[in-house]
């Protein structure tokens, strides 16, 4: 059965010129991408007006919330006791985000009531090419 989470929260965008600028964000969980979190950005807050949706590892979002984590374009990091900072890395740049710890934690429990951390299931073409790896099939 296919289960769709959504949660609104806000957070502040941090400016290189360290000015916050509020930013509405959907938090999106989906059972059929049961290894990820996908966070929804407005489309005024990109350069093409577009709306923006970052992907990464839902286990890098319960990591980054404890300590620093993360490779790549997407790192996250404890800001202070009560935020934690979500820092997205492309070529032209670096965009700085902050969320309440606490929003974050509840969407992450909200995504483990329909799926389990560890409980996520394998692609069937990685189950196939694991079970011809190991001898199996």
């Amino acid at each position: 059965m296919y289960i769709a989470l959504e949660q609104p929260v806000g957070a502040q965008l941090l400016t290189p010129n360290h000015e916050e600028l509020a930013v509405p964000v959907t938090l999106r969980y989906t059972s059929d991408d049961a290894l990820a979190v996908h966070f929804v950005f407005p489309a005024w807050i990109s350069l093409d007006e577009e709306e923006v949706t970052w992907t990464f590892a839902r286990a890098l979002l319960e990591e980054g919330l404890d300590a620093p984590a993360g490779l790549g374009a997407v790192h996250l990091r404890p800001h202070g006791p009560t935020a934690t900072l979500l820092e997205f890395r492309t070529p032209e740049g670096v965009a700085a985000i902050r969320f309440p710890t606490a929003s974050l934690r509840h969407f992450l429990r909200r995504s483990y009531a329909v799926t389990e951390p560890g409980g996520e299931p394998l692609q069937p073409d990685l189950d196939r090419n694991l079970a011809t790896l190991f001898g199996a099939a």
